[in-house]
């Protein structure tokens, strides 16, 4: 009976032609017809094709560049992600060879004694000593027979983690890219701060001398000049803690380009970078031009390739051993007609019982298979927040730059009034200190925001997957100039 069960097993497999275990099909994720957008986003000119390249170029900063292309050059990162394709590569390269004859070529020569006291195998015949040669020669090959699809699915599955390792480094170029683009946009924020505290500091000290030019002539008290000293101070404070932080952007910078800290320094750039206009796509499209959501699809389909690899061990194996050869004991008659050997045999080997063995690495299989589609689906969501975040962040960014700018400006007009009405009298020295305060937190403020706007299009871009096609061009949603 169990013979029976084995031959129909055997010849529905090869009347079907297939392999064991399921087909992979990508999951449906639900996903939003449109982005949630608000002013200054638009409609613009749908364009399919992505090109996900040197995306940083877009922010016209040729340091930027320069550190780009040395992390590219010289990160271990980078380095790591390159030796995990090529070993995947590799593995695919070792599963799809299994499709193939193994040959070999076998050689042999000897001498020999044989023993005359071995045991007898007819006792009408007594055994003999014998020395002689041994010289053979042979082709020997084997082959599986595929009927399970076991060596199928191996190759689909390696094929697919050699997919998977090539986005995993797609993605970590991408990540790269932007860590460099935050810790130098982070940095050039902190030399605009700098900046702004170095000018609230010569205001300040120039506040100084005329509180204490008017306190020596008799004119006020000691408290104006207390006032302004503790100003200036806890200004100065501030400007070691921004050059800390300062110190540590350029550090990480060093790290991300391959280059020991020590040796590496930046020197300080005031010039305005502006974020580029980033173009979206329809939510559909983030699937095919995030790194980290191919990643995820693939390692599905080598899931999904381990259920049959799994499957086809309830079936049996059948592996075909050809040999062909010469044997002779005399060197010069080895290749004449009497000395040729041959066979041809087929193994087959069949599990009729492990103890459930088979059936808990089947049940492995699919539970592996289950956690890559939760971590799919996990990782789509987080694309459409990450996009969503950047989009509204943009918005919320540009709005309170704007802002920011006029506050600014407010500032400004406010110290001149009470630097006046205290010259003339008609205020104490407190309006003038708390208008440099106020003047001196909206700069900074504006300066934090004008950082933060670009780190958003850095995200926003991230969030996208990288660079789009043609300098210029736009996207089905764009953002306006």
């Amino acid at each position: 009976m169990r013979l029976r069960v084995i031959a129909a097993a055997i010849a529905a497999l090869l009347a079907a032609g297939c392999a064991v275990g399921p087909d992979y099909k990508a999951p449906e994720t639900p996903l939003p017809v449109s982005w949630k957008l608000e002013a200054p986003w638009r409609q613009a000119t749908p364009n399919d094709v992505a090109d996900k390249g040197a995306w940083w170029r877009r922010f016209n900063d040729a340091q930027l560049d320069a550190l780009q292309d040395k992390a590219l050059a010289g990160s271990p990162t980078l380095v790591i992600a390159n030796a995990r394709l090529a070993q995947a590569r590799a593995n695919l390269d070792v599963s799809s060879a299994s499709r193939f004859p193994q040959l070999g070529l076998g050689a042999r020569a000897s001498r020999l004694k044989i023993s005359a006291n071995r045991p007898l195998t007819n006792y009408a015949t007594s055994n003999s000593s014998t020395v002689q040669n041994d010289f053979a020669l042979s082709l020997n090959a084997s082959y599986e027979l595929d009927l399970a699809g076991r060596v199928q699915r191996t190759v689909e599955g390696a094929t697919a983690s050699a997919e998977q390792s090539a986005a995993d480094l797609a993605n970590t170029r991408l990540v790269l890219t932007a860590d460099v683009a935050n810790n130098y946009f982070n940095l050039r924020s902190t030399d605009i701060e700098l900046d702004v505290l170095s000018r609230s500091i010569g205001l300040q000290r120039r506040a100084l001398e005329l509180v204490t030019a008017r306190h020596d002539l008799g004119a006020i008290s000691g408290l104006d000049v207390a006032q302004q000293q503790a100003l200036l101070e806890t200004t100065l404070t501030q400007v070691d803690v921004l050059k800390k932080q300062r110190a540590q952007y350029e550090h990480a910078l060093a790290t991300l380009t391959g280059t020991p800290a020590p040796v590496f320094a930046l020197p300080v750039d005031l010039r305005e970078i502006r974020p580029p206009a980033v173009p979206l796509g329809v939510p559909s499209e983030i699937l095919q031009r995030r790194p980290d959501v191919a990643s995820a699809e693939r390692s599905m389909a080598a899931a999904n390739a381990q259920i049959g690899v799994a499957t086809a061990a309830f079936y049996p194996s059948f592996i075909i051993s050809p040999t062909v050869g010469v044997d002779s004991r005399l060197i010069e008659s080895l290749f004449n007609g009497p000395s040729l050997l041959w066979s041809v045999g087929v193994s087959a080997t069949q599990v009729l019982f492990d103890g459930g063995r088979v059936r808990a690495n089947v049940d492995f299989a699919k539970a592996g298979y289950d956690a890559t589609v939760g971590n799919y689906r996990r990782t789509v969501l987080t694309a459409m927040q990450e996009v969503e975040d950047g989009i509204t962040g943009l918005s919320a960014l540009d709005s309170a730059t704007t802002q920011a700018q006029a506050a600014v400006a407010a500032a400004r007009r406010v110290l001149d009034m009470a630097t006046s009405r205290y010259e003339g009298g008609a205020s104490t020295y407190l309006d003038v200190i708390t208008a440099q305060q106020s003047l001196l937190t909206v700069e900074r403020q504006a300066a934090q925001l004008q950082g933060q706007r670009l780190l958003t299009a850095v995200f926003l871009v991230k969030a996208l997957g990288g660079d789009w096609e043609g300098p210029g061009t736009l996207g089905p949603l764009a953002k306006k100039e």
